[in-house]
């Protein structure tokens, strides 16, 4: 494989990128900001808050975040029926998203061009 500057580019970025999302993995202080922010959606959003609920459950989902206090957190507050259901419709639409993204922007990414795959995964 030739080396060329947008390649090389591209590589950089990339780990940049892994860097920074490793480092604030492991020193942001996640838990606690999602309980702030189920405080938030309590006292502030009254019947909004099941729906900013799920709608944030999408972007934690397809980045792999652990939401189980987003989980625990909406069956709390707002009953276990309605939490559940907000709680499921966010779940059930990040992993759409996710799987869409992986299957069309990022499919090329993922697997070499040489690699084995199955007949029927590359269908």
């Amino acid at each position: 494989m030739a080396f060329s500057w947008p390649s090389a580019l591209r590589l950089a970025v990339g780990a940049a990128l892994l860097t920074a999302a490793g480092v604030a993995l492991f020193t942001l202080p996640v838990e606690k900001i999602l309980k702030d922010f189920l405080v938030w959606i309590k006292e502030n959003l009254g019947a909004w808050g099941p729906l900013v609920l799920a709608l944030a459950y999408i972007p934690l989902t397809v980045l792999a975040v652990p939401a189980s206090i987003l989980t625990l957190g909406g069956g709390y507050l707002f009953g276990l029926p309605v939490g559940f259901v907000a709680d499921s419709i966010g779940a059930t639409i990040g992993a759409t998203a996710a799987f869409l993204l992986g299957r069309t922007r990022l499919e090329g990414r993922m697997f070499s061009p040489n690699a084995k795959i199955t007949p029927s995964f590359k269908q």
